[in-house]
């Protein structure tokens, strides 16, 4: 509900704030990060200038959502951290992935 998983009508500069998380293509690591460049913020990812997720490059994005505000950007990115959020991010990865997430 809500939950984009496409960076489409995501503009190089844009005036909104965004949201996404990424996914290692090879492995089970996800990140989630807050940007108003959702272009370039994985350029930066995916070619290693980002100290946090360098050794886990290439990515694939996985979820976006834009917000008004900043404060309203920065609650949803720390509940997107959060283990329930990560959990809704894993199963949109697998999803997308055409993998089960039966346990």
């Amino acid at each position: 509900p809500g939950y984009k998983t496409s960076t489409e009508n995501v503009g190089v500069f844009s005036s909104m704030y965004i949201v996404y998380a990424i996914s290692r293509l090879t492995r089970t690591y996800i990140y989630v990060g807050l940007t108003s460049n959702l272009q370039n913020r994985i350029e930066r990812h995916n070619k290693g200038y980002e100290r946090t997720t360098k050794p886990y490059a290439p990515f694939k994005v996985i979820y976006t959502k834009k917000f008004p505000t900043r404060p309203e950007e920065r609650s949803h990115e720390k509940h997107m951290k959060s283990g329930s959020g990560k959990e809704k991010l894993r199963q949109i990865r697998d999803n997308s992935a055409g993998l089960s997430t039966d346990r």
